[in-house]
Protein backbone atom coordinates (compact mmCIF):
# COMPACT_ATOMS: atom_id res chain seq x y z
CA UNK A 1 0.00 0.00 0.00
CA UNK A 2 1.37 3.40 -0.97
CA UNK A 3 2.24 5.46 2.12
CA UNK A 4 3.71 8.99 2.15
CA UNK A 5 4.87 8.59 -1.46
CA UNK A 6 7.12 6.22 -3.36
CA UNK A 7 10.19 6.42 -5.56
CA UNK A 8 10.62 3.58 -7.98
CA UNK A 9 8.09 1.63 -5.91
CA UNK A 10 10.12 2.03 -2.67
CA UNK A 11 9.75 4.42 0.23
CA UNK A 12 12.42 7.12 0.42
CA UNK A 13 13.23 8.18 4.00
CA UNK A 14 9.58 8.97 4.82
CA UNK A 15 9.28 11.72 2.21
CA UNK A 16 7.39 11.78 -1.07
CA UNK A 17 8.98 11.45 -4.49
CA UNK A 18 8.03 15.05 -5.26
CA UNK A 19 9.74 16.27 -2.06
CA UNK A 20 12.79 14.08 -2.74
CA UNK A 21 13.27 15.44 -6.26
CA UNK A 22 12.68 19.00 -5.16
CA UNK A 23 15.31 18.75 -2.41
CA UNK A 24 17.80 17.09 -4.70
CA UNK A 25 17.32 19.77 -7.36
CA UNK A 26 17.67 22.57 -4.85
CA UNK A 27 20.88 21.12 -3.44
CA UNK A 28 22.41 20.78 -6.90
CA UNK A 29 21.63 24.40 -7.75
CA UNK A 30 22.64 25.80 -4.39
CA UNK A 31 19.07 26.94 -3.72
CA UNK A 32 17.69 26.74 -0.19
CA UNK A 33 14.06 27.78 -0.76
CA UNK A 34 11.66 26.11 -3.17
CA UNK A 35 8.36 28.00 -3.66
CA UNK A 36 5.28 25.92 -2.93
CA UNK A 37 3.82 27.00 -6.27
CA UNK A 38 6.55 24.95 -7.92
CA UNK A 39 5.75 21.83 -5.96
CA UNK A 40 1.97 21.99 -6.18
CA UNK A 41 0.19 20.97 -3.00
CA UNK A 42 -3.22 21.62 -1.51
CA UNK A 43 -5.36 23.58 -3.97
CA UNK A 44 -2.55 23.76 -6.54
CA UNK A 45 -1.36 21.60 -9.39
CA UNK A 46 2.34 21.49 -10.25
CA UNK A 47 3.54 22.96 -13.59
CA UNK A 48 3.87 19.42 -14.95
CA UNK A 49 0.13 19.66 -15.48
CA UNK A 50 -0.57 16.25 -13.97
CA UNK A 51 -3.40 16.17 -11.46
CA UNK A 52 -2.76 13.56 -8.78
CA UNK A 53 -6.17 12.00 -8.28
CA UNK A 54 -7.81 9.41 -6.03
CA UNK A 55 -11.02 7.54 -6.76
CA UNK A 56 -13.16 7.00 -3.66
CA UNK A 57 -15.98 4.52 -4.18
CA UNK A 58 -15.12 2.13 -7.00
CA UNK A 59 -18.15 -0.05 -7.43
CA UNK A 60 -19.87 -0.27 -10.79
CA UNK A 61 -20.37 3.47 -11.37
CA UNK A 62 -17.08 4.34 -9.73
CA UNK A 63 -15.29 2.00 -12.13
CA UNK A 64 -16.98 3.63 -15.12
CA UNK A 65 -16.13 7.14 -13.96
CA UNK A 66 -12.54 6.14 -13.22
CA UNK A 67 -12.10 4.87 -16.78
CA UNK A 68 -13.35 8.21 -18.13
CA UNK A 69 -10.82 10.14 -16.08
CA UNK A 70 -7.92 7.84 -16.93
CA UNK A 71 -8.38 8.82 -20.59
CA UNK A 72 -7.58 12.44 -19.71
CA UNK A 73 -3.90 13.14 -20.38
CA UNK A 74 -3.47 15.43 -17.37
CA UNK A 75 -4.86 12.93 -14.84
CA UNK A 76 -2.54 10.74 -12.79
CA UNK A 77 -4.38 8.17 -10.65
CA UNK A 78 -2.50 7.57 -7.40
CA UNK A 79 -5.05 5.71 -5.28
CA UNK A 80 -8.40 3.94 -5.18
CA UNK A 81 -10.61 3.41 -2.16
CA UNK A 82 -13.62 1.29 -1.32
CA UNK A 83 -14.78 -0.62 1.79
CA UNK A 84 -15.30 -3.61 -0.50
CA UNK A 85 -12.13 -5.35 -1.62
CA UNK A 86 -13.69 -7.20 -4.56
CA UNK A 87 -16.89 -8.93 -5.63
CA UNK A 88 -18.54 -10.01 -8.88
CA UNK A 89 -22.12 -8.95 -8.15
CA UNK A 90 -22.10 -5.35 -9.38
CA UNK A 91 -24.76 -4.71 -12.07
CA UNK A 92 -23.44 -4.05 -15.56
CA UNK A 93 -25.39 -2.04 -18.12
CA UNK A 94 -24.81 -4.83 -20.64
CA UNK A 95 -23.15 -8.23 -20.89
CA UNK A 96 -19.32 -7.98 -20.77
CA UNK A 97 -19.53 -4.23 -20.09
CA UNK A 98 -16.62 -4.00 -17.63
CA UNK A 99 -14.40 -6.37 -19.59
CA UNK A 100 -15.02 -4.60 -22.90
CA UNK A 101 -14.52 -1.13 -21.38
CA UNK A 102 -11.13 -2.03 -19.90
CA UNK A 103 -9.99 -3.70 -23.11
CA UNK A 104 -10.91 -0.54 -24.99
CA UNK A 105 -8.98 1.59 -22.51
CA UNK A 106 -5.89 -0.60 -22.79
CA UNK A 107 -6.16 -1.26 -26.51
CA UNK A 108 -6.33 -4.99 -25.79
CA UNK A 109 -8.19 -7.69 -27.71
CA UNK A 110 -8.12 -10.30 -24.96
CA UNK A 111 -7.83 -10.74 -21.22
CA UNK A 112 -9.87 -9.21 -18.40
CA UNK A 113 -12.70 -11.73 -18.81
CA UNK A 114 -12.82 -12.03 -15.02
CA UNK A 115 -14.26 -8.50 -14.84
CA UNK A 116 -17.50 -9.73 -16.41
CA UNK A 117 -18.63 -13.05 -14.92
CA UNK A 118 -22.10 -12.13 -16.30
CA UNK A 119 -24.16 -14.07 -13.78
CA UNK A 120 -27.80 -12.97 -13.83
CA UNK A 121 -28.89 -10.48 -11.18
CA UNK A 122 -32.60 -10.01 -10.52
CA UNK A 123 -32.83 -6.39 -9.43
CA UNK A 124 -36.63 -6.27 -9.30
CA UNK A 125 -39.44 -8.55 -10.41
CA UNK A 126 -39.18 -6.93 -13.86
CA UNK A 127 -35.56 -5.79 -14.17
CA UNK A 128 -32.52 -8.03 -14.64
CA UNK A 129 -28.82 -7.27 -15.04
CA UNK A 130 -25.57 -9.16 -15.51
CA UNK A 131 -22.92 -9.20 -12.81
CA UNK A 132 -19.53 -7.53 -13.11
CA UNK A 133 -16.49 -7.43 -10.84
CA UNK A 134 -15.49 -4.21 -9.09
CA UNK A 135 -14.04 -2.98 -5.80
CA UNK A 136 -10.71 -1.51 -4.75
CA UNK A 137 -8.48 -4.39 -5.88
CA UNK A 138 -9.90 -4.77 -9.42
CA UNK A 139 -9.68 -1.00 -9.90
CA UNK A 140 -6.12 -0.87 -8.59
CA UNK A 141 -5.20 -3.56 -11.13
CA UNK A 142 -6.83 -1.58 -13.94
CA UNK A 143 -4.92 1.60 -13.04
CA UNK A 144 -1.59 -0.22 -12.83
CA UNK A 145 -2.22 -2.06 -16.10
CA UNK A 146 -3.04 1.25 -17.81
CA UNK A 147 0.17 2.96 -16.70
CA UNK A 148 2.21 -0.21 -17.08
CA UNK A 149 1.26 -0.39 -20.76
CA UNK A 150 2.97 2.99 -21.18
CA UNK A 151 6.24 1.91 -19.57
CA UNK A 152 9.03 0.11 -21.33
CA UNK A 153 9.04 -2.55 -18.63
CA UNK A 154 5.27 -3.02 -18.93
CA UNK A 155 5.05 -2.92 -15.12
CA UNK A 156 3.70 -0.22 -12.83
CA UNK A 157 3.12 -0.50 -9.08
CA UNK A 158 2.21 3.05 -8.09
CA UNK A 159 -1.48 2.85 -7.25
CA UNK A 160 -2.45 2.49 -3.58
CA UNK A 161 -5.65 0.77 -2.44
CA UNK A 162 -7.46 1.81 0.73
CA UNK A 163 -10.64 0.70 2.47
CA UNK A 164 -11.04 3.94 4.48
CA UNK A 165 -11.08 7.31 2.70
CA UNK A 166 -9.87 9.02 5.86
CA UNK A 167 -6.66 6.99 5.82
CA UNK A 168 -6.21 7.83 2.15
CA UNK A 169 -6.58 11.57 2.79
CA UNK A 170 -4.08 11.38 5.67
CA UNK A 171 -1.42 9.41 3.81
CA UNK A 172 -1.57 10.65 0.22
CA UNK A 173 0.43 13.83 0.72
CA UNK A 174 0.77 14.65 -3.00
CA UNK A 175 -2.94 14.34 -3.71
CA UNK A 176 -4.57 17.18 -5.66
CA UNK A 177 -8.13 15.96 -6.24
CA UNK A 178 -10.65 13.22 -5.46
CA UNK A 179 -13.53 11.67 -7.37
CA UNK A 180 -16.38 10.58 -5.07
CA UNK A 181 -18.59 7.69 -6.22
CA UNK A 182 -19.69 6.20 -2.90
CA UNK A 183 -23.21 5.46 -1.69
CA UNK A 184 -25.28 8.67 -1.49
CA UNK A 185 -25.09 8.90 2.30
CA UNK A 186 -21.27 9.16 2.15
CA UNK A 187 -21.01 11.88 -0.53
CA UNK A 188 -20.95 14.75 1.96
CA UNK A 189 -18.66 13.03 4.47
CA UNK A 190 -16.02 12.28 1.84
CA UNK A 191 -16.35 15.58 -0.01
CA UNK A 192 -16.15 17.72 3.12
CA UNK A 193 -13.16 15.78 4.49
CA UNK A 194 -11.35 16.16 1.15
CA UNK A 195 -12.11 19.88 0.80
CA UNK A 196 -11.00 20.53 4.38
CA UNK A 197 -7.60 19.22 3.29
CA UNK A 198 -7.58 21.50 0.25
CA UNK A 199 -8.46 18.84 -2.35
CA UNK A 200 -10.56 19.53 -5.43
CA UNK A 201 -13.70 17.37 -5.56
CA UNK A 202 -15.75 15.77 -8.34
CA UNK A 203 -18.86 14.14 -6.82
CA UNK A 204 -21.35 11.72 -8.28
CA UNK A 205 -25.01 12.67 -8.27
CA UNK A 206 -27.01 13.17 -6.18
CA UNK A 207 -24.71 15.71 -4.61
CA UNK A 208 -25.87 14.92 -1.07
CA UNK A 209 -28.20 12.70 0.92
CA UNK A 210 -29.90 15.34 3.11
CA UNK A 211 -30.90 19.00 3.04
CA UNK A 212 -28.37 19.98 5.69
CA UNK A 213 -25.54 18.19 3.88
CA UNK A 214 -26.22 20.22 0.74
CA UNK A 215 -25.97 23.48 2.66
CA UNK A 216 -22.87 22.34 4.55
CA UNK A 217 -20.97 21.07 1.52
CA UNK A 218 -21.51 24.38 -0.31
CA UNK A 219 -20.27 26.33 2.72
CA UNK A 220 -17.05 24.32 2.91
CA UNK A 221 -16.46 24.62 -0.86
CA UNK A 222 -16.74 28.42 -0.67
CA UNK A 223 -14.49 28.61 2.39
CA UNK A 224 -11.75 26.40 0.92
CA UNK A 225 -11.82 27.83 -2.61
CA UNK A 226 -11.32 24.45 -4.31
CA UNK A 227 -12.67 23.34 -7.69
CA UNK A 228 -15.89 21.37 -7.40
CA UNK A 229 -18.24 19.64 -9.82
CA UNK A 230 -21.27 17.34 -9.58
CA UNK A 231 -21.52 14.62 -12.24
CA UNK A 232 -24.23 16.32 -14.29
CA UNK A 233 -22.91 16.41 -17.84
CA UNK A 234 -26.08 17.77 -19.43
CA UNK A 235 -25.28 21.21 -17.98
CA UNK A 236 -22.46 21.41 -20.55
CA UNK A 237 -24.63 20.37 -23.52
CA UNK A 238 -25.76 22.37 -26.53
CA UNK A 239 -29.31 21.21 -25.86
CA UNK A 240 -29.33 22.80 -22.41
CA UNK A 241 -27.86 26.01 -23.82
CA UNK A 242 -30.54 26.09 -26.54
CA UNK A 243 -33.34 25.29 -24.11
CA UNK A 244 -32.28 28.13 -21.79
CA UNK A 245 -32.14 30.56 -24.72
CA UNK A 246 -35.62 29.61 -25.93
CA UNK A 247 -37.24 29.98 -22.51
CA UNK A 248 -35.36 33.10 -21.46
CA UNK A 249 -36.08 34.82 -24.78
CA UNK A 250 -39.81 34.24 -24.30
CA UNK A 251 -40.27 31.69 -27.09
CA UNK A 252 -43.18 30.10 -25.19
CA UNK A 253 -44.08 33.08 -23.02
CA UNK A 254 -44.03 33.04 -19.23
CA UNK A 255 -43.48 29.53 -17.83
CA UNK A 256 -45.59 28.66 -14.80
CA UNK A 257 -45.78 24.88 -15.08
CA UNK A 258 -43.20 22.11 -15.59
CA UNK A 259 -43.67 18.33 -15.67
CA UNK A 260 -40.77 15.88 -15.30
CA UNK A 261 -41.18 12.10 -15.26
CA UNK A 262 -38.81 9.15 -14.86
CA UNK A 263 -39.09 5.41 -15.44
CA UNK A 264 -36.97 4.79 -12.34
CA UNK A 265 -36.61 3.02 -9.97
CA UNK A 266 -34.71 0.11 -11.52
CA UNK A 267 -33.99 -1.20 -8.01
CA UNK A 268 -36.26 -2.59 -5.26
CA UNK A 269 -38.37 -0.12 -3.27
CA UNK A 270 -41.41 -0.48 -1.06
CA UNK A 271 -39.72 -3.05 1.23
CA UNK A 272 -39.68 -3.76 4.93
CA UNK A 273 -36.37 -4.17 6.73
CA UNK A 274 -35.38 -7.87 6.77
CA UNK A 275 -35.69 -9.57 10.13
CA UNK A 276 -32.71 -11.86 9.49
CA UNK A 277 -29.01 -11.13 9.17
CA UNK A 278 -26.42 -12.68 6.87
CA UNK A 279 -22.65 -13.21 7.20
CA UNK A 280 -20.62 -10.21 6.08
CA UNK A 281 -18.86 -11.14 2.81
CA UNK A 282 -15.11 -11.57 2.96
CA UNK A 283 -13.29 -8.37 2.09
CA UNK A 284 -16.17 -6.02 2.98
CA UNK A 285 -15.80 -3.56 5.87
CA UNK A 286 -19.48 -3.35 6.78
CA UNK A 287 -19.00 -0.64 9.41
CA UNK A 288 -17.27 1.63 6.90
CA UNK A 289 -19.89 0.90 4.27
CA UNK A 290 -22.63 2.04 6.68
CA UNK A 291 -20.88 5.38 7.19
CA UNK A 292 -23.08 7.85 9.12
CA UNK A 293 -26.18 5.61 8.85
CA UNK A 294 -27.52 3.81 11.95
CA UNK A 295 -25.94 0.44 12.64
CA UNK A 296 -27.76 -2.68 11.45
CA UNK A 297 -26.90 -6.32 10.64
CA UNK A 298 -25.59 -7.06 7.17
CA UNK A 299 -28.03 -8.30 4.55
CA UNK A 300 -27.75 -8.49 0.76
CA UNK A 301 -30.92 -6.42 0.38
CA UNK A 302 -28.71 -3.37 0.90
CA UNK A 303 -25.92 -3.85 -1.62
CA UNK A 304 -24.62 -3.51 -4.18
CA UNK A 305 -26.72 -0.99 -6.13
CA UNK A 306 -30.00 -1.89 -4.37
CA UNK A 307 -29.06 0.49 -1.54
CA UNK A 308 -30.59 3.34 -3.60
CA UNK A 309 -34.08 2.37 -2.45
CA UNK A 310 -33.31 2.63 1.30
CA UNK A 311 -33.79 5.97 3.04
CA UNK A 312 -30.63 5.56 5.15
CA UNK A 313 -28.33 5.02 2.15
CA UNK A 314 -29.85 6.37 -1.07
CA UNK A 315 -32.08 9.11 -2.41
CA UNK A 316 -34.56 7.04 -4.42
CA UNK A 317 -35.63 7.85 -7.96
CA UNK A 318 -36.09 11.57 -7.27
CA UNK A 319 -32.61 12.07 -5.86
CA UNK A 320 -30.87 9.70 -8.24
CA UNK A 321 -32.28 11.15 -11.47
CA UNK A 322 -33.58 14.54 -10.40
CA UNK A 323 -30.10 15.99 -10.06
CA UNK A 324 -29.87 15.67 -13.85
CA UNK A 325 -33.24 17.04 -14.90
CA UNK A 326 -33.65 19.62 -12.13
CA UNK A 327 -30.24 21.03 -13.07
CA UNK A 328 -31.65 21.84 -16.51
CA UNK A 329 -34.93 23.20 -15.09
CA UNK A 330 -33.19 25.41 -12.53
CA UNK A 331 -30.92 26.90 -15.19
CA UNK A 332 -33.67 27.53 -17.69
CA UNK A 333 -36.08 29.11 -15.17
CA UNK A 334 -33.49 30.64 -12.83
CA UNK A 335 -35.03 28.92 -9.84
CA UNK A 336 -33.99 29.12 -6.22
CA UNK A 337 -35.40 27.24 -3.24
CA UNK A 338 -39.09 26.21 -3.24
CA UNK A 339 -41.58 27.62 -0.75
CA UNK A 340 -43.53 24.37 -0.43
CA UNK A 341 -43.40 20.69 -1.36
CA UNK A 342 -46.29 18.23 -1.49
CA UNK A 343 -45.85 14.47 -2.10
CA UNK A 344 -48.12 11.50 -2.68
CA UNK A 345 -46.91 7.93 -2.99
CA UNK A 346 -47.77 4.30 -3.47
CA UNK A 347 -46.81 1.86 -0.68
CA UNK A 348 -45.28 4.37 1.70
CA UNK A 349 -43.09 2.49 4.21
CA UNK A 350 -40.81 3.51 7.07
CA UNK A 351 -37.43 2.49 5.62
CA UNK A 352 -37.65 2.44 1.83
CA UNK A 353 -38.81 4.80 -0.85
CA UNK A 354 -42.22 4.04 -2.39
CA UNK A 355 -42.55 2.13 -5.64
CA UNK A 356 -44.08 5.17 -7.33
CA UNK A 357 -44.59 8.80 -6.36
CA UNK A 358 -45.69 12.26 -7.44
CA UNK A 359 -44.05 15.32 -5.88
CA UNK A 360 -45.16 18.95 -6.41
CA UNK A 361 -42.66 21.78 -5.85
CA UNK A 362 -43.87 25.39 -5.69
CA UNK A 363 -41.36 28.15 -6.43
CA UNK A 364 -41.94 31.85 -5.78
CA UNK A 365 -41.71 34.69 -8.28
CA UNK A 366 -38.12 35.72 -9.13
CA UNK A 367 -37.54 39.34 -10.20
CA UNK A 368 -39.98 39.70 -13.12
CA UNK A 369 -40.51 35.94 -13.52
CA UNK A 370 -43.78 34.37 -12.30
CA UNK A 371 -44.21 31.59 -9.72
CA UNK A 372 -43.65 28.06 -11.01
CA UNK A 373 -45.11 24.67 -10.10
CA UNK A 374 -42.79 21.75 -10.93
CA UNK A 375 -44.25 18.25 -10.75
CA UNK A 376 -42.13 15.11 -10.56
CA UNK A 377 -43.39 11.59 -11.42
CA UNK A 378 -41.62 8.23 -11.05
CA UNK A 379 -42.33 4.51 -10.96
CA UNK A 380 -44.03 4.61 -14.36
CA UNK A 381 -46.41 7.47 -13.53
CA UNK A 382 -46.76 10.22 -16.14
CA UNK A 383 -48.56 13.54 -16.58
CA UNK A 384 -51.58 12.09 -18.37
CA UNK A 385 -53.14 15.50 -18.90
CA UNK A 386 -50.29 16.32 -21.28
CA UNK A 387 -50.59 13.44 -23.74
CA UNK A 388 -51.21 16.02 -26.49
CA UNK A 389 -52.61 13.44 -28.85
CA UNK A 390 -49.56 11.19 -28.69
CA UNK A 391 -47.85 8.77 -26.31
CA UNK A 392 -45.27 10.23 -23.96
CA UNK A 393 -41.79 8.72 -23.84
CA UNK A 394 -40.77 6.63 -20.83
CA UNK A 395 -38.92 9.65 -19.44
CA UNK A 396 -39.19 13.31 -20.33
CA UNK A 397 -39.62 16.96 -19.51
CA UNK A 398 -42.26 19.50 -20.54
CA UNK A 399 -42.32 23.29 -20.02
CA UNK A 400 -45.73 24.94 -20.38
CA UNK A 401 -45.73 28.65 -21.20
CA UNK A 402 -48.42 31.25 -21.87
CA UNK A 403 -47.85 31.00 -25.63
CA UNK A 404 -46.48 27.52 -26.23
CA UNK A 405 -44.90 24.31 -24.98
CA UNK A 406 -41.39 22.83 -25.06
CA UNK A 407 -41.04 19.06 -24.88
CA UNK A 408 -37.60 17.50 -24.48
CA UNK A 409 -35.74 14.46 -23.22
CA UNK A 410 -35.36 13.81 -19.51
CA UNK A 411 -32.09 15.78 -19.24
CA UNK A 412 -33.21 18.51 -21.65
CA UNK A 413 -32.00 16.69 -24.75
CA UNK A 414 -33.52 17.26 -28.19
CA UNK A 415 -35.86 20.12 -27.18
CA UNK A 416 -38.85 20.67 -29.45
CA UNK A 417 -40.98 23.81 -29.70
CA UNK A 418 -44.69 22.94 -29.79
CA UNK A 419 -48.15 24.50 -29.77
CA UNK A 420 -47.71 28.00 -31.12
CA UNK A 421 -44.20 28.77 -29.90
CA UNK A 422 -42.15 31.36 -31.74
CA UNK A 423 -39.75 30.26 -34.46
CA UNK A 424 -36.44 29.16 -33.02
CA UNK A 425 -33.24 31.09 -33.61
CA UNK A 426 -30.47 29.36 -35.60
CA UNK A 427 -28.70 26.84 -33.41
CA UNK A 428 -25.00 27.19 -32.68
CA UNK A 429 -22.61 24.56 -33.92
CA UNK A 430 -21.99 21.71 -31.46
CA UNK A 431 -18.75 21.90 -29.50
CA UNK A 432 -18.19 18.20 -28.99
CA UNK A 433 -19.51 15.73 -26.45
CA UNK A 434 -21.07 17.30 -23.36
CA UNK A 435 -19.53 14.64 -21.09
CA UNK A 436 -16.01 15.57 -22.26
CA UNK A 437 -16.62 19.28 -21.73
CA UNK A 438 -18.09 18.51 -18.33
CA UNK A 439 -14.89 16.72 -17.20
CA UNK A 440 -12.70 19.41 -18.74
CA UNK A 441 -14.52 22.18 -16.87
CA UNK A 442 -13.47 20.64 -13.59
CA UNK A 443 -9.98 19.52 -14.62
CA UNK A 444 -9.18 22.97 -16.01
CA UNK A 445 -10.42 24.53 -12.76
CA UNK A 446 -8.15 22.15 -10.82
CA UNK A 447 -5.27 23.52 -12.88
CA UNK A 448 -6.13 27.13 -12.05
CA UNK A 449 -8.79 28.20 -14.55
CA UNK A 450 -10.85 30.86 -12.75
CA UNK A 451 -14.14 29.96 -14.49
CA UNK A 452 -16.17 27.85 -12.04
CA UNK A 453 -17.33 24.48 -13.43
CA UNK A 454 -20.97 24.56 -14.49
CA UNK A 455 -22.22 22.09 -11.85
CA UNK A 456 -20.10 23.49 -9.02
CA UNK A 457 -21.20 22.85 -5.44
CA UNK A 458 -22.55 26.40 -4.95
CA UNK A 459 -25.02 26.06 -7.83
CA UNK A 460 -25.78 22.38 -7.37
CA UNK A 461 -26.41 22.68 -3.63
CA UNK A 462 -29.69 24.54 -4.31
CA UNK A 463 -30.80 21.69 -6.58
CA UNK A 464 -29.69 19.07 -4.05
CA UNK A 465 -31.53 20.81 -1.19
CA UNK A 466 -34.71 20.85 -3.24
CA UNK A 467 -34.46 17.15 -4.11
CA UNK A 468 -33.73 16.19 -0.51
CA UNK A 469 -36.71 18.28 0.64
CA UNK A 470 -38.89 16.35 -1.81
CA UNK A 471 -37.73 13.14 -0.16
CA UNK A 472 -38.62 14.57 3.26
CA UNK A 473 -42.14 15.15 1.96
CA UNK A 474 -42.23 11.56 0.70
CA UNK A 475 -41.39 10.25 4.16
CA UNK A 476 -43.91 12.33 6.05
CA UNK A 477 -46.72 12.85 3.58
CA UNK A 478 -48.73 16.01 3.20
CA UNK A 479 -47.65 19.51 2.20
CA UNK A 480 -44.53 21.03 3.74
CA UNK A 481 -44.00 24.80 3.95
CA UNK A 482 -40.30 25.60 3.69
CA UNK A 483 -38.16 28.35 5.25
CA UNK A 484 -34.93 28.05 3.30
CA UNK A 485 -33.06 30.78 5.21
CA UNK A 486 -33.41 28.84 8.45
CA UNK A 487 -33.53 25.29 6.99
CA UNK A 488 -36.85 24.78 8.72
CA UNK A 489 -40.15 23.09 7.92
CA UNK A 490 -42.65 25.69 9.10
CA UNK A 491 -45.84 23.69 9.44
CA UNK A 492 -44.80 20.12 10.29
CA UNK A 493 -42.35 19.80 13.23
CA UNK A 494 -42.11 16.01 12.83
CA UNK A 495 -40.52 16.46 9.41
CA UNK A 496 -37.62 18.48 10.82
CA UNK A 497 -35.82 15.30 11.95
CA UNK A 498 -35.17 14.45 8.29
CA UNK A 499 -33.65 17.83 7.40
CA UNK A 500 -30.57 17.13 9.51
CA UNK A 501 -30.76 13.49 10.67
CA UNK A 502 -28.60 12.26 13.50
CA UNK A 503 -25.29 10.76 12.44
CA UNK A 504 -23.37 7.94 14.04
CA UNK A 505 -20.53 8.85 16.37
CA UNK A 506 -17.41 9.81 14.42
CA UNK A 507 -19.30 10.98 11.31
CA UNK A 508 -20.09 14.59 12.15
CA UNK A 509 -19.82 17.17 9.39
Amino acid sequence: MRSNGTAGGKRVSGISRRQFLARAGAAAAGVTIVPRSVLGGAGRVAPSGKINMAFIGVGSQGLRVMLSFLRQEDVHAVAVCDPNQESGDYPQWSKNEFCDAVRKLLGANSGWEWLSPNQQIQLTDKVKATGGTAGREPCRKIVEAYYGARKRSGVYRGCAAYSDFRELLDKEKDLDAVVVCTTDNLHAAVSVAAMQKGKHVFCQKPMTHTVYEARRIAEVARARGVATQVAVANQASEDTRRLCEWIQSGAIGEVREVHNWSSRPFWPQGLERPASSEPVPKGLDWDLWLGPAPDRPFNHVYLPFVWRGWYDFGCGALGDMGQYSFDTIFRALRLGAPTSVDASAKDRLAETFPRASIVHFDFPARDKLPPVRLTWYDGGLKPEVLQMGGKLADEGLIFIGDRGIIECGFNGGNPQLLAGARTEAPARQPRGAASSRHLRQWLDACRGNKTPPGANFAFSSVVAETLALGNVALRGGGKLLWDTDNLKVINEPSAQQYIRPERRSGWAL
